[in-house]
């Protein structure tokens, strides 16, 4: 077999790396898809396809955690953040590597998981370049994390969070807590500041990985299957998502999901393709996520 160019150019150790890395995520990606109800890539060569229901993620999603992977730690302090060379690879987008880091350490999350989750909600400008200004027309998603307005104004209130100490600092929450009107249209704002954006996308995740492993799910312990699954957290909102994991999203709000996304006419093509709303969210998302979450790009 042919070694390709790029792949002669690296030593020995850096070559086998990179090959163990494509090899793993492809192994964890048909697991997790599995996991998922997704039946079409997980079959081995030769053997009949596993067409088996979603009935046990917690298990799939397990064997993608071996004991030496990551985990899925309590929230760091900033002082454990990188230091020195960056440990990311981000293209256009390099410049924000050590803020990255930084809130990856402050909330015991991967740095190349967070990075993957910022490039699935961003959209691009040349080069791969994050658009941190980006509004997607069909919702109020706006910035970096394209958070929705109730979903900023509400990690803005949440205590402990780093838009939360913005929001106090500079005065922007009354007596109860709560953001004043007078506020609002600021705070709303800095979602197209990218180290805000970051920092929030960061908090979010940890909140949403911890809330669902309170109520029993198994979250993952490797970069891959913690990139995932905060992202499904992040995309679907903490409800959406347990009903996604758990078995699938009722046709009516599928049905919703899908046309923020691609359309109310696109969903409906898709809907009538698939046979329900369901299947067509379903279908629709996990080829976005087989697409989009690969923390492996990430990595130095």
């Amino acid at each position: 077999m042919n070694t390709p160019p790029e792949l002669q150019r690296l030593n020995p150790a850096a070559r086998a790396q990179l090959i163990y890395s494509a090899a793993r995520h492809r192994n964890e990606l048909a697991l997790w898809r599995a996991a998922l109800g997704r039946t079409d890539t997980v079959a081995s060569p030769g053997s009949a396809a596993n067409t088996s229901p979603l009935l046990d993620f917690q298990s799939l999603l397990q064997a993608l955690s071996p004991p030496t992977a990551v985990t899925a730690a309590p929230a760091a302090t900033a002082s454990t953040a990188a230091v020195g060379s960056s440990t990311l690879a981000l293209g256009a987008n390099q410049a924000l590597a050590p803020v990255i880091e930084a809130a990856a350490a402050r909330t015991g999350l991967p740095p190349a998981a967070l990075a993957s989750i910022i490039d699935a909600e961003s959209a691009k400008a040349a080069r791969g370049a994050w658009n941190s200004e980006a509004r997607n027309p069909r919702s109020t998603a706006t910035g970096l994390g394209q958070f929705l307005n109730r979903t900023w104004i509400g990690e803005a209130e949440r205590a402990g969070t780093h838009l939360h100490q913005l929001a106090s600092e500079r005065g922007w929450l009354g007596p109860t807590g709560r953001v004043t009107d007078g506020a609002r249209d600021a705070l709303l704002a800095l979602r197209c500041d990218p180290a805000v954006s970051v920092n929030a996308v960061a908090d979010y995740a940890r909140a949403n990985l911890d809330q669902l492993a309170r109520r029993g799910f198994q979250v993952g312990s490797n970069v891959g299957a913690l990139a995932r699954t905060a992202w499904l957290a992040h995309h679907l909102g903490l409800g959406d998502a347990q009903r996604f994991l758990s078995g699938g999203l009722n046709d009516g709000r599928a049905r919703q999901l899908l046309a923020a996304q691609v359309g109310v006419a696109a969903a409906a093509d898709r809907i009538a393709a698939a046979g329900d709303a369901s299947a067509a969210h379903r279908k629709w998302l996990m080829s976005y996520l087989d697409r989009h979450l690969r923390p492996d790009r990430f990595t130095v």
